[in-house]
């Protein structure tokens, strides 16, 4: 007898639902969100049948948690159920719209008994691939904070200091920079900029790390702060300074994070076996190379085809067609992670390869804009990392773009 497991999750308890192969409820429990709740879930499921050898499969609707670390641990199959398709299950069951966590869980596990086949299981990646993914996102989500807290204290400066941002304005990444933060720590308002000598800005630079034309930069700063701006009142300015140094402080906090876990990602994505092989292709560097591994993974299994892979990182376009209507769009349904990662690869590449140079052109040449024809791009590179990942082999410019290389060789 076919058993199916669903599991509503909540945070500090779960209620767990079996269901058999008919439809039929065959136990109900409510577990606490600890090692004693885990347990009893177990034993609940060795009752009706779990064994090692042929474990019973769990749905639910988050894909992340101690509570699914543990359940994959066991080597079960976990299907995450996005909170929306099971809310259209729902209405199979009740079309007088009630709900509650006893019959969501009943209802998750109806979406394995009916359609198991069209749900697609957590991939069963390794110890350090799982590792890669935590780093990877977390420092994607660090440099998201990062350009939060820039953007709010660039915009308080507009304010009130708009010298110390001219002052950096032709700098490569702005207030962004070392010595623009060290030097607004130092003077967070005009009035404090303006009385800063030649011999505290070379300090305030040599602090932050600068080595190389020091005293030039010493001397443009000063002259720059010195300029006449508009001013807010004193004490206005004053006390928008100090909200100054609070966004800089998260500025700051947020810049040692991404740089802190930039380093760890491409510390533990350079010790897996598959690292090689991903930095190989173009415009690939140990990190983004880290967030596409990240999203991924390293289970061969988990995706049938490059076209499955093309479709999950939003490469592959979307046709609707109905009568005499037909058209084709950009996928809005994607891992946004990754999509995020394939616009910065496919950026790189097109200055790292003569043949994704080529390939854009022509895709712009056909009439595509520059996002279309990155996204072309990127679906092409996706398409040879997968064949690459399944044969063991690493990226050759001759078999992924041989008729640019072909032109290449025709006009030397």
């Amino acid at each position: 007898m076919d058993v199916y497991c669903g599991i509503d999750w909540a945070e500090d308890h779960h209620d767990i639902a079996l269901a058999d192969r008919d439809g039929n409820l065959l136990a109900r429990r409510r577990i606490s969100d600890d090692a004693a709740g885990l347990a009893m879930l177990l034993a609940l499921l060795a009752e009706h049948g779990d064994t090692p050898d042929d474990p019973i499969p769990v749905a639910i609707e988050t894909p992340r948690g101690l509570l699914v670390a543990c359940l994959r641990a066991t080597g079960r199959q976990v299907y995450p159920i996005n909170p929306m398709p099971v809310a259209r299950y729902r209405d199979r069951h009740s079309v007088a719209g009630r709900k509650s966590d006893h019959g969501d869980s009943f209802v998750l596990a109806s979406v394995l008994r009916t359609d198991m086949h069209a749900h697609r299981p957590l991939p069963a990646g390794s110890e350090l691939a799982q590792a890669v993914a935590v780093l990877a996102r977390a420092q994607q989500d660090a440099v998201w904070d990062r350009t939060t807290a820039h953007n709010k204290l660039r915009s308080h400066l507009r304010e009130y200091y708009p010298g110390f941002l001219a002052a950096f304005a032709d700098a490569r990444g702005g207030i962004l920079r070392p010595e623009a933060r060290a030097i607004l720590a130092a003077a967070p308002t005009p009035a404090d900029a303006a009385t800063l000598t030649l011999t505290q800005l070379r300090a305030l630079l040599k602090k932050a790390g600068r080595s190389r034309g020091i005293d030039t930069e010493a001397t443009r700063l000063r002259e720059a702060f010195r300029a006449p701006q508009m001013r807010q009142l004193p004490l206005v300015e004053a006390a928008m300074g100090r909200q100054a140094l609070a966004l800089l402080g998260k500025l700051n906090a947020a810049c040692a994070a991404a740089s802190d876990l930039e380093h760890a990602a491409a510390e533990s994505f350079n010790l897996h076996p598959d690292a090689g092989i991903i930095t190989s292709f173009p415009g690939l560097g140990p990190l983004t190379g880290a967030r596409v591994l990240a999203e991924i993974g390293d289970d061969r299994s988990r995706f049938q085809d490059a076209k499955g892979l093309k479709a999950y990182a939003g490469a592959a376009p979307i046709t609707r067609a109905s009568g005499k209507t037909k058209s084709v769009t950009r996928r809005r349904i994607k891992n946004n992670r990754l999509n995020a990662a394939g616009y910065t690869w496919a950026f790189s590449a097109l200055t790292a390869s003569p043949g994704a140079r080529a390939h854009y052109d022509r895709r712009r040449d056909d009439g595509d804009r520059h996002a279309a024809a990155q996204r072309n791009l990127f679906g092409r590179l996706l398409g040879c990392l997968h064949r690459c990942l399944t044969t063991g082999q690493h990226y050759d410019e001759n078999i992924a773009f041989p008729a640019s290389t072909k032109q290449s060789r025709r006009a030397a």
